[in-house]
């Protein structure tokens, strides 16, 4: 892999600036009251615009923005011409009180994709903090192509937490997006020990929403390991496969595809896998496991052979994951 370096300015990337701007919330932090956590409320903040080059074929890190702990050192070539980027949080993970914010901009025909540096650490918070937050906005023009394929998501005991996602798709804009739950720091015999965790996700295209979901989990409330919710297992696994305005039959044969897969690697008791298809432009795998390890070697198989037949080609995952 090559460095990309970010620009701005050139190549219409001011006009992508100015759109990813314009929908930036105002502020970012509250005011402090007495009373509440004596550490200020860190407001992380990260915008990140990529834009093709078509005199070059290759997808190109067009904008940055950042404020700590968010950070993006460089963008990276892909063979397929697209570019990835590599999430840092320089706090090691995130605190009580963190509010965090991070705006995604794929200009047409660009293909980006994102991981983090390392799992995502969600800390023990003091008794006074607020609830830590982190709120993507993300939208893929059309014909382009985002991947986000981070490390495990692990709350640590007394964690708080919620993420906010929102992505919009245009036109033939694709998206693979995954998540990957840990029950805990099982090591320190920390298994559902964490207060809740609350994962909020919308998709949507120019005509419709595509998936609306709200996983929340509390432990002390709702046991997780109930049939009603995660039954014997203790991690838990998302992928949504999106590409706008694809035939209805394609989505079927690649969800029979899928389906095929799913009962490969199932194993009741160790790991189970399904796959359902969305209302229009996509679908959704689902996968639950005693072990991470089993999630984060199988999770990468379905993302492959969807990208396979969507787009032709599988590239390398960017670095191990989990």
């Amino acid at each position: 892999m090559r460095a990309l370096s970010a620009e701005s300015g050139q190549g219409g990337a001011g006009e992508l600036a100015g759109e990813i701007a314009a929908g930036r919330a105002e502020g970012g932090r509250e005011p402090m009251v007495a009373g509440q956590a004596y550490r200020q409320e860190v407001a992380g903040f990260l915008r990140l615009g990529f834009g093709y080059d078509a005199a070059t074929g290759r997808t190109r890190l067009l904008v940055q923005e950042q404020r700590p702990p968010l950070q993006v050192v460089r963008a990276f070539a892909l063979e397929d011409g697209g570019a990835l980027v590599h999430v840092h949080n320089l706090s090691g993970g995130v605190l009580g009180g963190d509010e965090h914010e991070l705006l995604i901009e794929v200009g047409a025909g660009a293909r980006a994709m994102l991981t983090s540096t390392g799992a995502t650490r969600l800390y023990r918070p003091r008794a006074d903090d607020r609830p830590a937050r982190q709120r993507w906005q993300v939208q893929v023009g059309a014909g382009a192509l985002l991947e986000h394929l981070p490390d495990v998501l692990i709350p640590f005991a007394g964690a708080r937490y919620r993420q906010e996602v929102t992505i919009a798709l245009a036109e033939d804009a694709g998206l693979f997006w995954w998540e990957i739950v840990a029950p805990g720091r099982l090591a320190r015999g920390e298994c559902f020990a964490y207060a809740w965790l609350e994962l909020a996700l919308m998709i949507r295209s120019t005509r419709r929403p595509l998936a609306i979901e709200r996983f929340r989990l509390e432990p002390t409330a709702r046991p997780p390991l109930s049939l009603a919710r995660l039954g014997p297992y203790r991690y838990c696994a998302s992928l949504y496969v999106c590409r706008t305005g694809q035939p209805p039959q394609r989505w079927a044969d690649l969800e029979a595809e899928l389906a095929a897969l799913a009962q490969e690697l199932s194993r009741p008791g160790c790991c189970v896998w399904g796959v359902s298809r969305l209302p229009a432009d996509g679908l959704v795998v689902r996968g639950l496991a005693q072990e991470g390890l089993t999630l984060g070697h199988q999770l990468p198989e379905f993302w492959r052979l969807a990208r396979l037949r969507l787009y032709g080609s599988a590239v390398p995952l960017p670095r191990k994951i989990y």
